[in-house]
């Protein structure tokens, strides 16, 4: 069964609602973004989702001991690097660290390969739309990674068909504004995918 991330989390309304649809974690970005969230924000929204729903920090090029900083006040799952972190960079966070990959052409399958992880996200290198899936398909050989880069609810079956990834990670594809969920888009977009885990 894909999983499913609604990333750019900014309030608490939108976090309650992918929950209750069936998101499986939501992402919170600490670098410079228009969804980017105050640690004190965060924090409000963590304490009031439910247990089980995993909470993922996004960051790009940040210092380690910002990085650190911010998973100690938030108790975060997972951290997801965005920026040109490299493979020791990556590593350093034991296990909760998960590099997000921009994926240009085929190149960026060999630059997966120096980070030996087991898990990781594709995105696009062109914001907001989709990469030639073709090539996720060739990343499966490397590990299991979340699906990310224009997916919205008029692409995610044909997504979800063609490259079956372990779960797919989504941002401005079920958005009303920067930093708000549409809350139609947030419900086709989970609908679409739990159906097509029941065919």
């Amino acid at each position: 069964m894909a999983k499913i991330k609604i990333c750019g989390i900014t309030n608490l309304e939108d976090a309650l609602q992918a929950v209750e649809l069936g998101a499986d974690a939501l992402g919170f970005i600490f670098s410079e973004s228009p969804r980017k969230i105050t640690l004190e924000r965060a924090k409000d929204i963590i304490k009031s989702v439910p247990p089980f729903i995993f909470k993922v920090g996004v960051f790009s090029n940040e210092p380690i001991d910002f990085v650190r900083k911010v998973d100690k006040f938030l108790s975060l799952d997972f951290l997801q690097f965005h920026g040109d972190e490299p493979p020791e960079y990556v590593s350093l966070f034991k296990g909760k660290g998960i590099k997000a990959f921009k994926v240009k052409d085929e190149s960026t399958l060999q630059i997966i390969k120096k980070y030996n992880s087991r898990f990781f996200i594709l995105d696009s290198d062109d914001k907001g739309k989709p990469f030639d899936w073709d090539i996720a398909v060739k990343a499966k050989g490397l590990g299991l990674f979340l699906l990310g880069g224009g997916l919205n609810p008029e692409n995610i079956e044909s997504a979800l068909l063609k490259v079956s990834p372990f779960g797919v990670d989504v941002c401005s594809g079920v958005e009303s504004d920067l930093g708000k969920k549409d809350p139609l888009k947030l419900r086709d977009f989970i609908w679409r995918v739990k159906r097509w885990e029941n065919q």
